[in-house]
C-alpha cells in the first residue's frame, strides 16, 4: 500500500511533525561530527516539538483519533521526557560521550514515530464512549513509556556489562556516566512504576469496560491484545518477584524485561497495526 500523509493531518500538525522529524534527524544522521552538546540540544528541541505535535493531536484535532502510531509516538516522547529529567538530576550524563550512541538511536526512533503518527493517525474514538476513556488510555500509554525507559536503561547496562567482560571498561567508569548499580536501581524503579500503572489499566478495563466504551464494548474477549497484555503483566510480576525474593539482576533480569516489553508492545501497538494497516478495520 502506498503510504500517504492523512488528510486529517492539517497544516499545524503537519508542520509541527515535519519540524520535529527534521530536528530529530539531525543528530541521527550527522554522527559524531555534531558533538555531544549540540546533539543533546537538538534532541531536546525535537522533544519539545514532538510534545507540541502530540498536544495538537490530542487537544486541537477533532474528532479525537488514536491508534498504534500515536501510541508509539507518545511512548517515545515519554521515554525522552525521562531522559530530559534524568539529565537534569544526573549532570554527569549530559557530557558523557559514550551516551552519544543512545542519543542517535533515540533520535532515529523519534523520526520514525513522528512520521508514522502523521501517516497513520488512527481511528476515531467511539461516539458512545465515556469521557473517562482517554484517561484510561493515558494510564496504559504512561505504562508503555515507563517500561520503555526501563528498556533504555537495560540497553545501557547490557552494553556496559559486555564491555566489562572484554576488559574494555572498569566498574568505576560506566559508559553512561552513572555507576552500574545506579542504572540498575533506575531500571527497576521504572519497572515498578510501569507495573503499577499497567495493573491499574487492566483492572479498570476488566471492571469498568462497559462504562468506558459504552455501546462499542463487546464484553471481555481473550483476543490477541488481552492475551499479550496479560502475558506481559505476568512476566513483569515474575521479574519483580524474582528481584525481591531471589535478588535477580544482570542478564536474567534484562532478558525478562525485554520479554515483557515485547509482549506489551504486541498487545496494543502490534494488534492495532494489524487491524489498521493490514486488515483496514476500525475495530
Amino acid at each position: 500500500m502506498s503510504i500517504l500523509v492523512s488528510a486529517s493531518a492539517a497544516a499545524p500538525g503537519l508542520w509541527l511533525g515535519l519540524l520535529a522529524a527534521v530536528t530529530y534527524a539531525a543528530p541521527a544522521l550527522t554522527g559524531r561530527a555534531l558533538g555531544v552538546t549540540h546533539a543533546r540540544r537538538l534532541l531536546i528541541a525535537g522533544w519539545v516539538l514532538h510534545g507540541l505535535l502530540i498536544g495538537w493531536m490530542l487537544l486541537a484535532r477533532q474528532p479525537l483519533r488514536f491508534g498504534f502510531a500515536p501510541a508509539l509516538s507518545v511512548t517515545v516522547w515519554l521515554m525522552l521526557t525521562v531522559y530530559v529529567i534524568e539529565s537534569r538530576c544526573y549532570p554527569q550524563m549530559r557530557a558523557h560521550r559514550a551516551n552519544q550512541g543512545m542519543r542517535w538511536m533515540v533520535a532515529a526512533v523519534g523520526v520514525a514515530v513522528v512520521a508514522l503518527s502523521l501517516a497513520f493517525p488512527g481511528e476515531s474514538l467511539p461516539a458512545t464512549a465515556s469521557p473517562l476513556l482517554p484517561l484510561h488510555g493515558a494510564l496504559g500509554i504512561a505504562a508503555y513509556g515507563l517500561f520503555a525507559a526501563a528498556v533504555a536503561h537495560a540497553l545501557i547496562l547490557s552494553r556496559a556489562e559486555a564491555r566489562m567482560r572484554h576488559a574494555a571498561l572498569s566498574a568505576d567508569g560506566p559508559e553512561s556516566g552513572l555507576p552500574l548499580l545506579t542504572q540498575e536501581r533506575l531500571m527497576f524503579g521504572f519497572v515498578w512504576a510501569g507495573f503499577v500503572l499497567l495493573t491499574l489499566t487492566l483492572v479498570a478495563g476488566a471492571l469498568f469496560g462497559e462504562q468506558l466504551y459504552g455501546a462499542a464494548y463487546l464484553g471481555w474477549i481473550w483476543d490477541h491484545k488481552r492475551v499479550f497484555t496479560a502475558l506481559s503483566w505476568l512476566i513483569f510480576a515474575a521479574l519483580l518477584l524474582g528481584r525481591w525474593k531471589f535478588g535477580w539482576r544482570g542478564r536474567r533480569a534484562v532478558r525478562a524485561l525485554y520479554a515483557g516489553a515485547a509482549c506489551l508492545l504486541l498487545g496494543y501497538a502490534g494488534s492495532r497495526f494489524v487491524l489498521e494497516v493490514l486488515l483496514h478495520r476500525a475495530v
